[in-house]
């Protein structure tokens, strides 16, 4: 899987062990930046990662900021992006079995390096279940989108 990974200053620290263990598990990563704790405001960073899932180079993305929050709601706002911050395993697979999850979101001042390991693995390892109930959902959420932003998209499962 092609997995974009984006980060600013407070989620730096994180950026690269991340990114190790996505490379351990036979994924190509592509790194967005920041490259430093130098500060740097995240919604670029959640743009461009969002921009990476959306236009289909990468098929999901992982942010990190400070406290995941601010990078998730940057990224939200971008259409056919589904980011969430998740600080344990659960979230992290079934935001994707259930929701279609595509942008993993971590906060680096809230979990260490070992958790975000964990979670990572989690996100990737999982799929979109498909199952009927969660695809009429998921097609909910997409008709909640669509209407403010006049674009049509529609899961089929």
């Amino acid at each position: 899987m092609r997995i974009a990974v984006a980060a600013d200053h407070a989620g730096f620290p994180l950026k690269q062990p991340i990114i190790d263990e996505l490379r351990r598990l036979g994924h190509d990563v592509v790194d967005l930046g920041t490259d430093s704790e130098a500060p740097v405001d995240y919604p670029d960073y959640a743009q461009a990662a969002g921009e990476a899932v959306r236009g289909g180079g990468c098929e999901r993305g992982v942010l990190i900021c400070g406290s995941g929050v601010g990078a998730s709601v940057a990224a939200n706002k971008i259409r056919a992006v589904r980011a969430a911050v998740c600080h344990d395993t659960y979230s992290a697979h079934q935001g994707v079995e259930h929701d279609d999850m595509n942008i993993l979101t971590l906060g680096a001042r809230v979990i260490g390096p070992a958790l975000a390991i964990e979670l990572v693995g989690a996100f990737v390892g999982a799929r979109f279940s498909g199952e009927e109930r969660h695809v009429r959902r998921l097609n909910k959420v997409l008709a909640i989108e669509s209407r403010y932003t006049g674009e049509k998209e529609n899961i089929n499962g």
